[in-house]
């Protein structure tokens, strides 16, 4: 099976990506499922229920969340009436929506997807990842009901999403770590056959700190005071993520690429 998944999605020009580019990499690539994290779609905070309309109708099969999964209210109740939206596993147990799911890729093949949010320099305390994702791998071990699994670790530090990607080794097709907009240069398959990468990056303008124009995070940098609010950047963006070949008959990784289209940084293709 041949995966895409997709960092965060930045604000306006990072839909615009998305709308413009995602079709035709579904194309030219032969993707069989698009994974994509949707939780700064709009203006950076969250995702209202248009914008996500218009990334699952631009080629997304599944958009994960993240800490900003609830920023725009209506997502609320929208998550609850759109089943190919997950948020965060270890959320809240009355949180509605889940945090873990099976789909069905064009020719049936099926793929579970799930996500969970690490603790480590996060704002707000979540259950332990580590034993939520346990649960929901053991339930769907890899060779069994579903032919392909993937997990978004949405956390701040690269230590605590190599280690999810060690302790999900052997047990998921995929780990990918989301959250920080910048992505790391350790995609690799690990010892017991799961594709890995500490983060993704985001699909936004890179020309930016992280997705944002400049102006306002460099004077908090440098005063230690806010006048504006941080408002994303809108200049054309890179879509930033890992694409992985999985065997449908173990589940597990036997290649894995960085992905960068357009923009700013330099492009990497699975063909590369």
């Amino acid at each position: 099976m041949k995966i895409l998944f997709l960092g965060d999605v930045m604000g306006r020009a990072g839909r615009a990506a998305m709308t413009e580019r995602l079709p035709k990499l579904r194309a030219d690539w032969g993707l069989d499922f698009v994974v994509v994290n949707g939780e700064n779609a709009t203006s950076g905070h969250g995702l209202t229920a248009a914008h996500a309309k218009a990334l699952l109708g631009a080629g997304a099969d599944v958009l994960t969340l993240g800490d900003h999964a609830f920023d725009q209210k209506e997502m609320l109740s929208f998550i609850d009436q759109e089943p190919r939206i997950i948020r965060p596993l270890n959320f809240a147990k009355d949180a509605p929506g889940r945090g873990a799911r099976l789909f069905k890729d064009g020719r049936g093949r099926k793929v579970l997807v799930a996500q969970v949010l690490g603790q480590v320099f996060m704002k707000r305390p979540f259950d332990d990842p580590f034993s939520a994702i346990e649960q929901v791998l053991k339930t769907n071990p890899l060779g069994g009901l579903a032919q392909a699994s993937l997990v978004d670790i949405h956390c701040e530090a690269t230590s605590e999403k190599m280690a999810m990607g060690h302790w999900c080794d052997g047990k998921a097709s995929v780990v990918v770590g989301t959250h920080t907009h910048v992505p790391t240069g350790d995609a690799q398959i690990l010892p017991g056959g799961t594709a890995f990468q500490s983060d993704a990056g985001m699909c936004g303008d890179y020309n930016s700190v992280i997705g944002m124009e400049k102006a306002e995070p460099l004077r908090r940098f440098i005063t230690g005071m806010p006048k504006n609010r941080f408002t994303p950047a809108t200049g054309e963006a890179t879509l930033s993520g890992l694409y992985v070949e999985t065997d449908d008959r173990t589940g597990k990784a036997t290649k894995v690429r960085m992905v960068r289209d357009g923009g700013r940084l330099e492009t990497a293709h699975p063909g590369a």
